[in-house]
């Protein structure tokens, strides 16, 4: 059985580790090019979801392994900054949320 990966940012990575998938933190775009790499070649990961801000830091090799590979399935994580309020946001997450794990699930906070 293949599982969902969340690469993202440490300010975001309680919420998805709430919700019951395997998250990796990377703290800047060099080691989340490193964290990809890695998990690009794990074929236990079905859906990796990437922080868009990431996915924007990755060299050509790698964004070319990502559009021609069929797994895992690489999906872009919009970054806060470009969500809008703070309702919009965690309506936003809470849709990701539920299409990965097929379930609703409250996310509570700030």
């Amino acid at each position: 059985m293949y599982k969902v990966v969340v690469l993202t940012d440490p300010d975001t990575a309680h919420g998805f580790r709430l919700a019951g998938v395997d998250v990796h933190e990377a703290k800047d775009g060099d080691e989340a090019r490193r964290e990809i790499s890695r998990l690009l070649e794990d074929d236990s990961t079905g859906i990796l979801a990437v922080n868009e801000g990431f996915l924007t830091s990755v060299d050509e090799r790698i964004q070319k392994r990502i559009e021609t590979t069929y797994r895992p399935i690489v999906v872009s994580l919009p970054i806060k900054e470009k969500l809008g309020a703070v309702g919009e946001r965690r309506a936003f997450l809470a849709k990701l949320v539920h299409r990965a794990v097929g379930f609703d699930v409250t996310l509570k906070g700030q």
